[in-house]
């Protein structure tokens, strides 16, 4: 199977995309030090300032500490809080040396309540200490792109070394909000954990004002240290798209992540460039029992727009001038690309929709056969 290379360039089996930097759909702005706006599907970023400059991150730590806790725990696993856990100093679930409770209750303890006692306690059963826990963000940070990130803590108690950006944060928040019971535990007002043998009774409450205040809010964490400021990492969904607002040493981080909000849904709506499946006609097939293949997009590229956007963006379409026989279903034959003001800003591969068998001598002399027993 040798596809001509000469009309299309190197392939990709799931789509790729590459934002272009440019000019925002309008000029706003934000009073703190960093901010970005991503949608989450596409981690498109919408809106920047400052986004790449590392910072203290405070409390919006525990959404890493979170969505790992979620996919390298069970969620009924019981927890037993240290000394060490329950003496952690700043915002608190109030936990007791010796308390034991399911982890779950815990991730409600960590992002409602905020509680760096319960973070700590997370970390000692995922990990078995707070380094080797920290050495696990730090790994699920790189996996994600946030190259500008380092954890030390799991609860973002200040350290020199423990920082982020918005454009990172944005980019672990979109990660995190795709998970269902991480949406289920953010999007959580209050949420009690009745007295048992082994625990205490517990009353949370979130402290993200998003919930209530901002029409489709759905999460997801507040932060705040004397050296990190006000750090909110904000999200809300409207007609089919979910945003992600993001703010850095903020002193009025709820009301300029609802700008940057209400700036994404003003202007941008997610289109659909191409569907998976969607064809795009046929190719010759040299020595093959049918001479040619229909080809189609591996995957649906589905960004948000503006409408300006929507417009001015451009189409090319590479395939392959004919593959030879036998021809796998799905192989690659091509790519198709979309560009933004002259920059690459997507691409999914185009693929076969069906195979295609070798012909053989051996197919032609059991034709024969066939033809003459029919007779």
């Amino acid at each position: 199977m040798k596809p001509s290379l000469n009309k299309f360039l190197a392939l990709v089996l799931a789509f790729v995309l590459i934002f272009p930097t440019g000019a925002y759909a309008k000029s706003i702005t934000t009073p703190g030090k960093s901010a970005a706006l991503m949608e989450v599907s596409s981690g498109r970023l919408l809106f920047g300032k400052n986004e790449h400059e590392k910072l203290p991150m405070a409390s919006t730590t525990k959404i890493m500490t979170c969505i790992l806790a979620l996919e390298m725990g069970r969620q009924e696993e019981i927890v037993t809080v240290s000394k060490n856990a329950a003496g952690v100093e700043g915002s608190s679930m109030y936990l007791a040396h010796g308390e034991k409770l399911p982890l779950i209750e815990l991730l409600y303890g960590l992002m409602l309540s905020s509680g760096n006692d319960a973070a700590v306690a997370i970390a000692e059963h995922i990990a078995g200490d707070v380094k080797s826990f920290a050495e696990l963000m730090n790994r699920k940070a790189a996996v994600l792109g946030a190259e500008n990130t380092h954890f030390v803590t799991p609860n973002g108690l200040h350290d020199d070394a423990h920082y982020t950006t918005a454009y990172d944060l944005a980019l672990i928040s979109c990660y995190a909000m795709k998970n269902e019971t991480f949406r289920k535990i953010v999007n959580t007002q209050s949420h009690h954990i009745p007295a048992g043998e082994q625990n205490r009774e517990h009353w949370l409450k979130n402290k993200n004002r998003i919930l209530s205040e901002y029409d489709g809010g759905c999460g997801i964490k507040t932060g705040f240290t004397k050296k990190a400021g006000r750090c909110l990492s904000a999200a809300a969904e409207r007609n089919g798209m979910q945003l992600v607002a993001v703010v850095l040493n903020d002193g009025d981080m709820f009301g300029s992540c609802k700008m940057l909000l209400d700036y994404g849904f003003q202007n941008y709506s997610m289109q659909t460039l191409v569907r998976k499946g969607e064809n795009f006609g046929n190719i010759s097939v040299e020595n093959g029992l049918s001479d040619e293949v229909s080809i189609a997009a591996a995957e649906s590229i589905i960004l948000p727009l503006t409408e300006e956007e929507v417009n001015i963006i451009e189409r090319k379409l590479y395939a392959a001038e004919y593959l030879t026989a036998p021809v796998k279903k799905a192989f690659p034959a091509g790519q198709i690309e979309f560009f933004l003001n002259g920059e690459l800003l997507a691409k999914t591969a185009l693929i076969t929709e069906n195979e295609v068998s070798e012909n053989t001598f051996l197919y032609h002399f059991f034709q024969i056969i066939r033809k003459h027993i029919a007779a």
